[in-house]
């Protein structure tokens, strides 16, 4: 009985025709148990999730400097979305879900993803995850009446890995697959963002989960452009957000992220155990993470004029 009560049905908020229109009734309950498991996922394989800062940071915003946590994401309001994205790796559907629920807590979200794997995961149709059979007539029309249906729920983020399949980060030109732009054509309300993930080793032996948003759309403003003209349009704009992000990840500069996930750091093991009484033997606490260590042992004369201070 409490457990019925967490779940959302698609008639709250939604505007569509038939029920074949609407979108699967959503579990709080499940989903909130699945994104405490994930988050713990994250943490343990990741030195951390992190999410980078608008390219305008130093602009100010309307009551004074903008933070990062004010202009790293787009401000939806009450607009129903859809982020659309890369697909460099298996990690990214966790990744969309945290930086969401992070970011939108008020917010379901509902993702389309290979049937097959479905499969193996009933439980996941009740948290917004999307059997959808690729490369059929049939998965494609179930896709566009899921995307239709969430571009009349305001509650809803409706997520899509635009690939298709994994593809390298670096690869370039961007091609996503012709069915966003078919969701996005003749739409009359709601935002598309492009959302842009990649997993770069920086100094620790886990890698870093970096995410970054593009700028939204607005449907309504181009209720004439083709389903062509759109994916065009977002393949560049997506295109666009990777280079951005791949820029900020060469530089490994952590203070133009934010922290959405603060994973592992260190190595581990006897090194960890070596470098501990080194510190104690220096009178310094001990940090686990790499980077600080390595800078002390790469720049010994650094080291010698901050002790000689």
């Amino acid at each position: 009985m409490g457990m019925e009560q967490n779940v959302i049905h698609p008639r709250q908020g939604a505007q569509t025709d038939s029920p074949r229109q609407r979108l699967p009734p959503f579990s709080a309950f499940l989903n909130g148990w699945f994104m405490f498991y994930v988050q713990r996922y994250l943490r343990q394989h990741f030195h951390a999730v992190r999410l980078l800062a608008a390219t305008n940071s130093s602009a100010p915003c309307p009551n004074g400097p903008c933070t990062h946590d004010e202009n790293d994401h787009p401000d939806i309001g009450s607009e129903p979305i859809i982020l659309y994205t890369n697909h460099p790796s298996w990690w990214d559907p966790l990744v969309f879900l945290t930086i969401a629920a992070k970011l939108y807590p008020g917010r379901l979200s509902y993702g389309p993803i290979d049937a097959r794997a479905l499969g193996k995961y009933r439980f996941m149709e009740r948290i917004g995850f999307l059997g959808i059979d690729q490369d059929t007539w049939r998965g494609s029309a179930r896709f566009l009446r899921m995307a239709r249906a969430a571009l009349h729920r305001s509650d809803v983020i409706f997520w899509i890995t635009a690939q298709g399949e994994f593809v390298d980060p670096r690869q370039r030109p961007v091609a996503i697959r012709p069915g966003i732009g078919h969701a996005a054509e003749g739409a009359s309300r709601g935002l598309i963002v492009p959302l842009a993930v990649e997993y770069p080793f920086w100094t620790e032996r886990f890698p870093e989960a970096l995410a970054a948003f593009g700028p939204a759309m607005r449907l309504a403003d181009a209720p004439n452009r083709s389903a062509a003209d759109w994916n065009r349009l977002l393949a560049q704009a997506l295109e666009a957000t990777q280079d951005r992000l791949a820029e900020a990840a060469q530089r490994r500069d952590p203070t133009a992220f934010r922290t959405i996930v603060s994973g592992r750091v260190g190595v581990g093991g006897v090194y960890d155990w070596i470098r501990c009484i080194a510190a104690w033997c220096r009178g310094r606490k001990f940090d686990a993470a790499h980077e600080n260590w390595d800078d002390k042992i790469a720049s010994p004369r650094a080291a010698h004029n901050e002790a000689s201070q």
